[in-house]
């Protein structure tokens, strides 16, 4: 087995019982919300300021460092260069991610959550979120979808609450692939190389299409968003890992040797990302706890089209894959990377432009609750069809198709 994913290969206590901890926090953060609603809102006030509109919240931007840095440091430049050379994979995949995802995403929440479920969610239920970065709008104005409301002082735009999910259900659509990608290649014995250089790929193509797609589907969902908003979300949340992950990699491999880097440096920073999660999920369950103890079947609601969504992009990708005769070392890995989605960078931006305690930020986090028993049932269902795929080199062999 390729050594490119020693740092996240291997499912730790963490990783094992993700839906667990999952579990554990939400229940933590509910009863932070009951019990001392103070702290969380304490919390939430510590934000980066423009024109006078909370921006960056101060300790979401933290979690999302430390649950970002891990994923870029085990970046290899070099080996999104010799990408180019797997033309199908490669090529596949970000067909997939971008030019189909986002749009499935869109279409198939639109028709859950503003059809099917409208009537379970509340028809004429309203959500309070954020006043968009730098606008100045008065009380009464309308803006997209949503009226300017003044509460308890604080303008705040009062939407639809299915829109308020379908916007945390589009920021899960155009994030694809996380750092647990690595996890789900390992087991259903993918070429970790591909993997890996796809993470990366993925990653810069972020920096491009995040906030392009972005915008232009949550102004299809009338929840427009300021593209200065999306931009720093990206430039906050992504590029700042990406640029400390790899200036320190490159400093830590000069330093120590490779050898030290992978089997040290990566072990110790494997748990970091998901601790810095589950916080975060904390922090967002103290907002929404109650929400959720008065309407459970909130969760419900949001879950069954993520749950489509992922199950259709998983036989899309696996599909597409058999049918351009790749191996199945290249189909698995990239069915599965079109499949999960980059939850943490979904959280961290529905937080920052609708707020912690709005819809937005509760169907991002409910990606999380659902994506480790989902992703581990297709990890299953790639394992029996092996056979379904001609015989392909050895996974550690090479990253191409």
């Amino acid at each position: 087995m390729s050594d490119n994913n020693t740092g996240g290969a291997r499912m730790n206590l963490f990783e094992r019982y993700l839906t667990v901890w999952v579990a554990l926090c939400i229940g933590g953060g509910i009863l932070l919300g009951k019990f001392a609603p103070e702290v969380a809102r304490t919390l939430d006030g510590m934000a980066i300021h423009v024109n006078g509109a909370p921006v960056v919240s101060i300790p979401i931007a933290l979690c999302l460092f430390f649950m970002m840095y891990p994923i870029m440091v085990k970046i290899d430049f070099h080996e999104v260069v010799k990408a180019g050379k797997s033309v199908r994979p490669v090529g596949l995949t970000l067909f997939i991610n971008w030019c189909v995802k986002p749009f499935t995403m869109y279409a198939i929440a639109s028709y859950f959550l503003g059809t099917l479920f409208l009537t379970f969610i509340g028809p004429d239920a309203v959500d309070l979120v954020k006043m968009p970065l730098g606008s100045d709008l008065s009380v009464g104005q309308t803006y997209g979808a949503g009226q300017v409301v003044l509460v308890d002082g604080v303008k705040m735009l009062e939407v639809p609450l299915w829109r308020s999910y379908l916007a945390g259900c589009i920021l899960l659509g155009i994030a694809p692939c996380t750092a647990m990608v690595l996890v789900w290649g390992y087991l259903s014995k993918g070429n970790d190389g591909h993997t890996l250089v796809m993470v990366a790929i993925n990653s810069l193509t972020m920096l491009v299409l995040f906030g392009v797609l972005g915008g232009f589907l949550l102004g299809v969902g009338r929840l427009p968003v300021p593209w200065q908003a999306l931009l720093l979300s990206i430039g906050i949340y992504v590029a700042l890992p990406l640029v400390a992950g790899y200036a320190s990699r490159k400093w830590i491999i000069s330093a120590k040797g490779e050898q030290w880097f992978k089997e040290t440096f990566l072990r110790f920073l494997t748990p970091v990302t998901i601790t810095a999660l589950l916080i975060t999920l904390v922090l967002l369950f103290s907002f929404k706890g109650e929400t959720i103890v008065r309407n459970p079947l909130t969760i419900l609601w949001i879950a069954i089209p993520l749950f489509v969504q992922t199950v259709v992009i998983f036989a899309l990708g696996y599909g597409l894959s058999k049918m351009m005769g790749l191996s199945y070392e290249n189909a698995a890995p990239t069915a599965m990377i079109g499949a999960s989605n980059h939850f943490e960078v979904a959280i961290a931006t529905a937080a920052m432009l609708y707020g912690l305690s709005s819809g937005a930020a509760l169907a991002t986090v409910v990606g999380v609750l659902i994506e480790v028993p989902l992703m581990l049932m297709l990890v299953k269902f790639c394992l029996r069809t092996q056979n379904w795929f001609a015989p392909g080199p050895h996974p550690a062999a090479a990253t191409g198709g």
